[in-house]
Parts: C-alpha cells; structure tokens; sequence
C-alpha cells in the first residue's frame, strides 16, 4: 500500500486498500489523477464498498469543486406526453391511439406557461416531452422563435435524441441540418434524455424501436460541433447489468474525449410506478449512492455529475452530495410529471430558492445559482469557504 494514500484518504478506505490489490490501484490512481479503465469500474460496482467508493468520489469533487454545489432556477415545458413509442419502463406517455387520455399543448398555450414567470428571475426553460406526429419540426420552430421573442435572455433546452431523431427523419433534414435550424430558432442546448442504456440487448428489451446508441450519441456530437452543450443521462436499476453500466458511461466517456461539450452526467433511477417493468423491483438507495461515486470516479473527463431531485427525493439527493454530486438541478416549480408519474417520492415537484439553499448547505456545502451552462451567478454562503 502506497504511504501516499495514508494522507489523502480516511481509514476506512486504507483498510480495504490494504487487502484489495486493485482497490490500491485504483486509489492511487484516484489521488494522482490518472484515469481508471472499464475493467477497474466493474470492480468497483462488484466489490468495492460504499464507504470506500464514497470516499475516492468525494476526494474528486472537492478537488474539482471545493464545497460548491450547483443550481438553476428553471422550468418545464412538455409538450405531451402523447408518444409513437412504446417505452417498457416509461409510466408517462399515452399512445396516439389512446390520446384522449393524454395531454397536448398548442403553441399558445405552451408561450402563456413562459409568460407566467414574467418578472420571476428564472434562466432556463427545459422542454421535452413525447414523439407526438403531428408535432413536428415546424412546429416546435415556431414555439422556439416566439418562446425567444417574448423573452429573449431566457435559456432554451430542449428535446431529447428521440425527439429530435423523429423530427429530423420526418422532415428528411441530415442530423446537422435539422439541428442548425433549431438552433437558428432559438434552441440553444439539449437535455440527456432517451439514452436509457446503449448496449443493444438492452435497448431490444426496454425501448427497441426508439433511436439506437449510435444515433443518439451522433444527435449529440453534431451539437457539440456546433456549439451546442448538452447533458447525458443513464436509466439505471432495471434489467441492465453492472458490465452494461461501464459499457455505457466509457462509451460517453470516449465521445467527451472526442468532441466535448457535454456539460453533465445525470443517472435517472428506473422507478416502477404504473408501467410495464412494475414487477422489476426498484434497486435501493445504497445502490444510488454507488453509482453516483463510480460515476464521478469514471467519468474523469465530465466536470459536472447532477442528481436529479425531483426522481430521487429531496431527501435522497442530499445525501448524494456526499458521493461525488455536485448539482441538484433547479427550482422546477411543479412543472415536470415524469417521474412523479412513475411513482416517485415527490409528486409535486417544486423547490423554492430559499429551500434549496438549506437542503445544500445544511450538509455543510456552499449553495451556488449557476446558468444553463455553468457560469456562476450568485454564491449563496461564504465565498471563501466554497473554494476549500
């Protein structure tokens, strides 16, 4: 064992170190900044302990971040949640067949949401929703162009790789051309929605005929090209398997290397309320703060790994900032029913400023507003103290 480690890292990792050959290696590596590989991942997932993977991710964030833990004061647009496809795990969308039972917005319908934060001082609205046919490119170009013109300093992300692959195909626009337009209309990054998990055994079973792996990481990229920053995702907690987690996180790892721009990793927890894999039981929260550490350990190359509140709980994603977090997300104001559809524990998703600076700092973390794309915007705390 490495006398080295003896003044970076507690005692509970040095015992495991101690008899774990690969944990030392990974520690060391961990301390002197050198990437892990896949193989060194899937250890970690299948032997390493919390405590000992918590410790290594929270030595990462602190060095990346002192004790800064990221918001954004935002809101949600969706669309519908009518969809051509048919998600196993997804308890949110209605089939076109059965639309009556869902909800679809019109264009004005859809501004008179923007208009009510008129004078409110959010930086970002975040829209995505289902594959709806007849909501197509033209359409969600004009939503774009008047979402801009009424408020033009106002942030606009949206539309996952599903969206957009659908969009684009229908309109018979390349990649590129599809997302020039969009942004000429106003986009100006993406979310990380609809990668759930790449490998294809997977994609078969969960969500086959929605884009593959390849696609969605090519929607992605060109955005990068274009100076477009997105976000990824992974849906984990189902039917995937630890192998098919690294496989996932080293093939957006590899893309960061490549282009860059994607600004952060979100894992979004499979939740089983009312869809078709409600007999998969949901994994438990030691096996949430897990993947948030590894993620932070293996990701070297992402600055930015996010706990999505509203799907964890509050209460859960305050725990993460222990294992590597270093981002809730935003205020949200009761604007999304994803998950709270699925069966999360909050079912009325909203966090006031106020509120979200107390759930960070009274794990003794430094609140910090940011924008869409990680500028710093006020320090809500001691600004000393958020470099430490």
């Amino acid at each position: 064992m490495s006398e080295e480690l003896n003044v970076v890292f507690p005692d509970i990792v040095l015992e495991q170190v101690a008899a774990d050959a690969v944990l030392t290696t990974v520690a060391t590596k961990v301390k002197n900044g050198t990437r892990i590989t896949e193989a060194e991942g899937l250890y970690l997932f299948e032997h390493a302990e919390l405590n000992f993977v918590g410790a290594l991710a929270n030595y990462l964030n602190i060095k990346k971040h002192g004790k800064k833990v990221y918001f954004n004061k935002n809101f949600h647009i969706e669309p519908t949640n009518v969809c051509i496809f048919t998600c196993d795990f997804c308890s949110y969308s209605k089939t076109y067949k059965n639309r009556e039972k869902g909800w679809e917005l019109g264009i004005d319908q859809m501004l008179d949401i923007v208009k009510k934060y008129d004078g409110q001082p959010v930086t970002e609205v975040h829209i995505v929703g289902g594959v709806h046919p007849k909501m197509n490119l033209d359409y969600f170009c004009e939503l774009l162009e008047k979402i801009h013109a009424h408020r033009p300093e106002l942030h606009l992300k949206g539309f996952t790789a599903v969206e957009l692959d659908y969009m684009f195909r229908k309109a018979k626009l390349t990649t590129r051309e599809g997302l020039e337009r969009m942004n000429k209309a106003g986009l100006q990054s993406l979310p990380g929605g609809g990668a759930e998990i790449f490998a294809q055994e997977i994609r078969d079973k969960i969500c086959p005929d929605k884009v593959d792996a390849a696609g969605w990481l090519d929607i992605h990229e060109t955005a990068h090209e274009l100076g477009m920053p997105t976000n990824a995702t992974m849906l984990y907690g189902h039917v995937e398997t630890y192998a098919h987690r690294i496989d996932h996180m080293s093939r957006l790892r590899e893309s960061q290397d490549r282009v860059g721009g994607f600004n952060c990793f979100i894992p979004l927890k499979f939740r089983n309320g009312d869809n078709d894999m409600s007999h998969v039981p949901e994994v438990s929260l030691v096996e949430d703060l897990k993947l948030y550490a590894i993620a932070r350990i293996f990701l070297d190359n992402f600055a930015n790994v996010k706990a999505y509140w509203p799907m964890l709980g509050r209460e859960s994603a305050q725990l993460t900032l222990e294992y590597g977090v270093n981002d809730l997300d935003g205020t949200i104001d009761d604007t999304t029913k994803i998950y709270s559809m699925a069966g999360s524990e909050e079912q009325n998703p909203s966090m006031s400023t106020e509120q979200l600076c107390a759930l960070i700092s009274t794990v003794g973390k430094v609140p910090v507003e940011r924008d869409s794309v990680y500028n710093e915007i006020e320090v809500y705390g001691n600004t000393e103290e958020a470099t430490v």
